[in-house]
Formats: C-alpha cells, sequence, structure tokens
C-alpha cells in the first residue's frame, strides 16, 4: 500500500530571503524600477519590506544554512499543507527518504529502458586544465565515498552554496571584481562529474560567467543587448537528442504526455473526429501511446487530425519522423492527417481559417512546456494568446509545465529559486545513472545547463525559461476564461514511475492540477481546461 506524504509550502519558506538581504539597495533599485514600468504588473514576490530590513545578519546566514540543509535532506513535510503527495511505487515501504551520495544502483536498469541509444557516447574524453571553464564535462571512475567522505562533502556543499549566493548578490550588484573573485573560488569546488551539488553549481556558474559577460552590454533600463557570450554554442541537434536522453532516462517528459494523452482520451470519448493543434510541437513522441488509447475505444476510432504549429524552418526531421505514427494508426485503423504550420504562436495565427477548423470537429490544443515562453514582464503576450485560445472553443486546453517559479521580478531571488528547484533535479539524475555516466553528462550539459544559463544569464526577451507555479497558472488561465477540469489518471502516472525503479519520485494532486516531484519537490505540472462558457471575454 502506498505511503501518503505531504507537499511543502515552498511559498512560505521564504528560502530566496536570505540571498535578498545580502544587497537590500539593490532590491530596492529593482523595486523602483520595476514600479514604474509595469503598473500592470502583479508582483509575485511573497516577502514583506519589514522582514528583509530589519533582520539580522546572523539570522540571514542561518537560512542560508537551512536552505543548503534541504539540498542534502530533499525530503520535505510541512504539516500545515493541505496537498498530498502519493509516492511512486518503488518507495511504498519507505518511511522515510534521505540523500545519498552513494549512488544507488539503478544505473543497469536504466539503461536497459535505453536500448543501447548511449553506445556512440562510451569514449567521451575532455581535459579540464587551466582557465577555460565552458562546458568541460568528462567520464571518471566511480568512487564510493565513505562515512566521513560524505560528512565532509555536507560541509563543502555548504561552503559551496554560500559562495554561489555571494558571487549572485556580486552579480546582482554589478560588482564584476568581486563576481569573478568568487568564481574563481567556486571553480576549485563545482565539477560536472562530482556530486549532484557540485554538478548544479557547476551549471550555475555557468550561467553567471555568462551573465557577467553581458554586463558590459546592459541598457539603461536592465536589459541586456547585442554582446556574444564566450561559451560553446549548443547546436539544435545536440538539443534533440538531450531531449531524448531526458525523455528515456527520466519520467519528467513522459508524465506530461502521458497526463495530457489521458485527459485527451477522456475529453474524446463519444466523438467521431478529433482536432489536435500543438503548440511549439517539435517532437512525435507524445502521439503513438494516445493513437494506440483510442484505437481501443469500445465506439471505435476516431478520425484525427494533428496540427503542428512550429516556429524554426527544420521542418523535414519533423515530418520524417511523423511517418511511422502515420503507419501505425493506418494499421490501426484510424484515419490520421498530420500537417504542419511554420510560424511562430501568435494571436494572430490563431484563428479559424489558419487553423482550418472545420465543422464536427472537437478540437483539442496541446501544449507541452510551451506556454511558459510567453510570460512576459507585462504578462500581455501570454494573455492574448490564452485569449485567442478561447476564441476558437475548443473541447480541451492541456497545459503541461515545470512547476518552479523562475519568473519573479529580482535576480537574486530568481537565482535561489531556480538553483534548490534544479538541486533536486540532479538529485534525481544522480538516483537514477551513475556519477560517471556519459548519458547524465549529456542531459544536465546539453538540456539542463541550458535552462539554467537562460534563466541565470538573460534578461527581457531573450530569457524565455519564464517557469510558474501551479496557483500562477491557474490564475493566468482562470482570468483568460478558463476553468480547470480535474485529471484523473493518478493510477496511470503511478504506474508509469513504476517503470523507472527509482524510489525517489512523487505524485500528487492539487487543485485539479496533477504534480509530479522528486522527493517532495515539485517539478512538473499536468492540467487540463475547458472554456468557461459564463466568464467574459
Amino acid at each position: 500500500m502506498n505511503g501518503w506524504l505531504r507537499f511543502p509550502m515552498h511559498e512560505s519558506n521564504n528560502h530566496d530571503l536570505a540571498i535578498r538581504r545580502f544587497c537590500p539597495a539593490r532590491v530596492e533599485q529593482e523595486q523602483r524600477e520595476w514600479e514604474e514600468t509595469m503598473n500592470e504588473l502583479e508582483l509575485l514576490s511573497p516577502y514583506h519590506e519589514d522582514a528583509i530590513t530589519s533582520t539580522s545578519q546572523d539570522l540571514a546566514a542561518s537560512e542560508v544554512d537551512e536552505f543548503v540543509d534541504s539540498f542534502i535532506n530533499m525530503d520535505h513535510e510541512d504539516k500545515d499543507d493541505d496537498r498530498e503527495i502519493n509516492k511512486s511505487p518503488a518507495s511504498a515501504d519507505h518511511e522515510a527518504e534521505t540523500f545519498s551520495m552513494v549512488n544507488d544502483g539503478y544505473g543497469d536498469q536504466v539503461s536497459m529502458m535505453i536500448e543501447g541509444n548511449d553506445h556512440h557516447l562510451e569514449t567521451m574524453s575532455i581535459d579540464f586544465s587551466g582557465e577555460d571553464h565552458d562546458h568541460h564535462f568528462a567520464v571518471v571512475p566511480e568512487m564510493v565515498p565513505s562515512v566521513e567522505e560524505v560528512s565532509h562533502g555536507v560541509d563543502q556543499g555548504l561552503h559551496l552554496v554560500h559562495l554561489l549566493l555571494a558571487c549572485a548578490e556580486a552579480v546582482g550588484c554589478r560588482d564584476t571584481k568581486l563576481a569573478v573573485s568568487m568564481l574563481s573560488q567556486i571553480w576549485a569546488s563545482a565539477t560536472p562529474w562530482g556530486d549532484s551539488l557540485q554538478r548544479v553549481s557547476y551549471c550555475f556558474a555557468l550561467g553567471l560567467k555568462s551573465r557577467l559577460s553581458l554586463l558590459q552590454n546592459i541598457n539603461a533600463n536592465g536589459t541586456f543587448t547585442g554582446g556574444a557570450m564566450d561559451v560553446p554554442l549548443i547546436t539544435r541537434e545536440e538539443k534533440m537528442e538531450a531531449f531524448q536522453l531526458v525523455y528515456q532516462t527520466t519520467p519528467y517528459i513522459s508524465f506530461g504526455f502521458m497526463a495530457a494523452n489521458e485527459a485527451i482520451r477522456q475529453a474524446a470519448q463519444g466523438k467521431d473526429s478529433l482536432h489536435i493543434i500543438g503548440l511549439g510541437m517539435e517532437r512525435t513522441l507524445q502521439w503513438p501511446s494516445l493513437i494506440r488509447s483510442l484505437a481501443s475505444r469500445p465506439e471505435g476510432p476516431p478520425r484525427i487530425r494533428i496540427t503542428c504549429l512550429i516556429s524554426n524552418q527544420n521542418l523535414s526531421e519533423l515530418k520524417a519522423s511523423m511517418k511511422p505514427v502515420l503507419h501505425d494508426a493506418t494499421s490501426l485503423g484510424i484515419n490520421l492527417e498530420f500537417s504542419m504550420i511554420s510560424e511562430p504562436v501568435t494571436p494572430s495565427l490563431l484563428t479559424r481559417e489558419n487553423l482550418d477548423l472545420r465543422e464536427g470537429e472537437a478540437l483539442f490544443v496541446n501544449s507541452i512546456m510551451h506556454l511558459h515562453k510567453y510570460v512576459k514582464e507585462s504578462r500581455g503576450s501570454l494573455k492574448a494568446i490564452l485569449q485567442a485560445i478561447k476564441r476558437l472553443n475548443p473541447t480541451l486546453l492541456t497545459v503541461v509545465e515545470q512547476d518552479a517559479s523562475h519568473n519573479g521580478p529580482f535576480f537574486l531571488g530568481r537565482f535561489l529559486e531556480s538553483l534548490h528547484y534544479y538541486s533536486a533535479i540532479f538529485d534525481s539524475l544522480e538516483a537514477s545513472l551513475p556519477r560517471n555516466s556519459p548519458l547524465r553528462m549529456n542531459i544536465e550539459r546539453l538540456h539542463f545547463a541550458e535552462e539554467i544559463r537562460n534563466i541565470v544569464a538573460y534578461e527581457g526577451s531573450d530569457r524565455i525559461e519564464r517557469h510558474e507555479r501551479a496557483h500562477q497558472w491557474r490564475r493566468q488561465l482562470g482570468r483568460a476564461g478558463f476553468q480547470l477540469v480535474g485529471l484523473k489518471s493518478l493510477s496511470q502516472a503511478r504506474m508509469m514511475l513504476s517503470v523507472y525503479g527509482c524510489d525517489g519520485y512523487t505524485l500528487a494532486c492539487e487543485k485539479g492540477c496533477l504534480l509530479l516531484g522528486w522527493k517532495g519537490r515539485p517539478i512538473m505540472l499536468a492540467s487540463a481546461w475547458q472554456v468557461n462558457n459564463a466568464s467574459s471575454s
């Protein structure tokens, strides 16, 4: 029988309060800038001004210590929280989870799931010497630390996070000299092949270095323009490969596909013709399982059209990947049509004429980790997109997003929140893949490190990784005229997690949203929405 735990209220923990205290003058400056230019914006910062200015430095240091301790012990429990969380099946017999710097031995099992796709990665060898610290990842022998080494590692982790926070404060205050000094100390401890905290610290240090390189191209309003960063470029092919690896080795992406597909399947009952609009859909990984489930309906399979809205010009790869999906659909007796529109998702594109909507079709709009790219400072862009979707009157809108607060108005608070979030992800990777795994290194270097860099280094329109929490998505979608449709796929999600053989993943339902977390820390959210006909436009 599955055990039940409770999610913590991370909003009330005020983790980023400690780092903001390091530079109150800079915080006040940012506050004035935002109040002058963002009159529409509802500031989401949960911190009270008196709490910032009246607390002693000793208390700030203790809060940083608590924050570091949350890295070392990823378990969270808050008795005041009303969210219930269901641990993954593999953890049913465990009363509590504790962080371990020793690998959990799931590497062989996960590698079998990958079906040999990592054979071309086994010969990686990278030189990590000198002062060039851009994307150096190498394979090193697996080491099992002693108890004394683990204790020493905790102390090192505390020191490393203090250095990161001090460096972020210096970068936020534009103190380049101090920031460079802090970075030189961070490089001595952060490494892409150490424990999870060392690895995530390395990625955040790269982000801070990138932000420093942009300071010479800063505008009067604080946004960045022009300058190129001294970092290697990640190709589109590498990004696609990394996404595939994340999909194969972790449940984070599969969870979103499963939840969205199940919501579509349930809403499609009794409907003979479906039209699915995929926002920013660059891959076809989601569709095979949906097609199989629709083919087995008691009333018979429906006719399906899938329209992909994609902004890049590399359409040939997407067309090629869709061919086997079309073939499978035909073999299952489903009439499947696939089309692509190579334009960015804009309100003007989202019309019945442009999307070729037809009478008698049930319309589904599907967004997998895409809508957050339209969350700008003023929020007008997201609002316009959502209102355009509402005018299409879809049967269902499915939204899957990272459940994180990475869009706050203050750089320092955003840095601390994202450090906490990605530390949980890196901890989960260590529990699933050996520390010397080239797969894990590629996932971290090509996928998560790039997300971290975007959150930490960029501002303005260049910063697109603007992840928000579930309650913020509920508010934005509700204001746009949608109402939540409760997801009923907890059992399917639990079954999916059992495949990964790792006991740290947790599931929770929160006000109709389905949440996937790691040891109590929310990572992904899935939700489904329908037009609220009682609301005004």
